[in-house]
């Protein structure tokens, strides 16, 4: 088995874009939590639906840039040529 620079190279990206989606796990398990924590709050207090609903949200669409950062980079390792 001969191999060469190029596959060697490819074989690094491809392991390195599923290194890379892993990612995606730590903000699916923090959004679950704030869901569930923002879910009771409003239980406990409704009249305050308006304010915990936005806080979550925000903090969520925060946790979620992370996971979005691992997708994109599991993409250019995948699909950008990396020997031109």
């Amino acid at each position: 088995m001969n191999i060469t620079g190029h596959d060697l190279i490819m074989a690094c990206s491809a392991i390195g874009a599923g290194l890379a989606v892993i990612a995606g796990i730590g903000p699916g398990i923090g959004q679950g939590i704030a869901a569930g924590h923002g879910a009771a709050a409003v239980g406990r207090n409704p009249g305050a639906k308006g304010d915990i609903m936005s806080t979550m949200l925000l903090g969520q669409a925060v946790a979620e840039t992370t996971g979005l950062y691992g997708l994109v980079i599991a993409l250019l390792l995948l699909f950008v040529k990396p020997l031109g």
